[in-house]
């Protein structure tokens, strides 16, 4: 007798084959399968399955010896594991920043960790690095910070890796969080893969949902996989913290809260120039629509539907008409369309803007990672059965050519 799945409960989160001393426990699609020769009915998946989709329908039967042995080693180990775990707590968020201002997604992701951080009756805290960074701070707290770990010093007025690495490296040595979260830009996935690597623990990147399992305090971390054709849940669960990357605009931005204080904790850790390997020698900022993206509140996106890159001229008018600007599918960029900075999808941007047209674009989930949180979506495609009507609050099936620049004289008229 093995144990029994019950499907409809099961939520692929991986966590049972994670935990099965046996290795017989597999995700195949979106259901967690047996493998009858090597489940000994001991019963560790059911109590960490966190859906009840696992059962035991028989007491377990008797195992031999060096099962049994395999079981004590395992469950020894994991006694250590669990030992040295307690020893973590506390949830923090680095907060980016340039020359003091910081990074929207530092804030999101703020608002993410405080609400996290109620479900383990925990403190979330931000950490700080740079030069003439303390204005900052005064911000973290009214976004939800309790604490802010700050770090000052000249050489760390722009982020270089080796020092930033060091800096919260050996921060995470002294006070061992138990969760720490980036946002998913270049600055962010530079820092926590560096920093991962030099505390031997896992990151998961460009998250999309982050819960908590409150009995065994794992942060449970979802993220499209295989070309974004499933949606993966990735537990870390021997090694501190639990790292995650999120990409901007996935979390809500909290509500400021001006009335907010907490603790600064200031650190002062010894940085050599002679130890930085790389220096800035110039840094030149991006110019174009493109790097506003993220924070455009209208968004008129293109897909392959659209035809030619000539048509891309109908699309802009209705950005320019209503003040927005223009986006694109991966399928339209690898067209040559737009510049892959204009892309939207899992291996573009994240955007959650007020409204967003998707005009020619079919809806591939690879897509849908990208924009499915935008407040208003208006599809436009000429194919009825497209998957973004789905998820479209308005659908428009037609021939954009035709209906793009209806809408577009439309709102002329409307705007005056």
């Amino acid at each position: 007798m093995t144990v029994r799945v019950i499907e409809k409960n099961c939520i692929a989160c991986g966590l049972c084959v994670q935990a099965c001393p046996f290795e017989a426990l597999e995700v195949k699609g979106n259901v967690a399968v047996v493998d009858p020769d090597k489940c000994t009915n001991c019963g560790d998946c059911v109590e960490i399955c966190p859906a009840d989709a696992l059962a035991l329908d028989e007491p377990p039967r008797e195992m031999t010896r060096s099962e049994v042995q395999q079981v004590e080693e395992h469950e020894a180990a994991a006694k250590s594991i669990k030992k040295e775990l307690k020893e973590y707590e506390g949830i923090w968020v680095f907060i980016e920043h340039l020359h003091g201002e910081a990074a929207p997604v530092s804030w999101e992701l703020l608002g993410e960790g405080a609400r996290l951080a109620r479900q383990i009756n925990t403190e979330v805290a931000g950490v700080l690095i740079g030069d003439k960074v303390e204005a900052a701070a005064a911000d973290a707290f009214t976004y939800g910070a309790d604490k802010v770990y700050m770090v000052e010093n000249p050489l760390l007025k722009d982020y270089v890796t080796e020092p930033y690495t060091k800096v919260l490296v050996e921060l995470c040595k002294k006070y061992k969080p138990e969760i720490m979260m980036f946002g998913a830009t270049s600055l962010g996935r530079d820092l926590a893969g560096a920093v991962a690597t030099h505390l031997q623990t896992g990151l998961t990147a460009d998250c999309t949902e982050l819960t908590i399992d409150e009995s065994s305090r794992y942060l449970l971390q979802t993220r499209p996989a295989f070309g974004g054709n499933i949606m993966a849940t990735i537990v870390c669960r021997h090694r501190r913290p639990q790292m995650a990357t999120v990409r901007p605009r996935v979390m809500c931005m909290p509500k400021r809260q001006e009335e907010r204080r907490g603790e600064v904790i200031r650190e002062t850790i010894e940085i050599r120039q002679e130890e930085i390997l790389t220096r800035i020698i110039e840094v030149i900022e991006e110019k174009g629509s493109a790097v506003y993206l993220d924070k455009a509140e209208i968004i008129v996106a293109a897909g392959r539907g659209i035809g030619s890159r000539a048509n891309l001229r109908i699309l802009e008018e209705l950005a320019e008409t209503l003040g927005g600007t223009v986006a694109a599918s991966r399928a339209a960029v690898e067209a040559g369309w737009l510049e892959h900075t204009y892309q939207i999808g899992q291996t573009g941007v994240t955007v959650r803007p007020k409204v967003y047209f998707a005009i020619g674009i079919s809806g591939a989930i690879q897509h849908l990672v990208g924009m499915q949180t935008s407040d208003v979506i208006v599809a436009i495609n000429n194919d009825p059965d497209a998957p973004i009507f789905r998820f479209a609050t308005f659908g428009i099936v037609g021939d954009f050519a035709r209906v793009v620049p209806a809408i577009t004289r439309e709102f002329k008229k409307q705007l005056g």
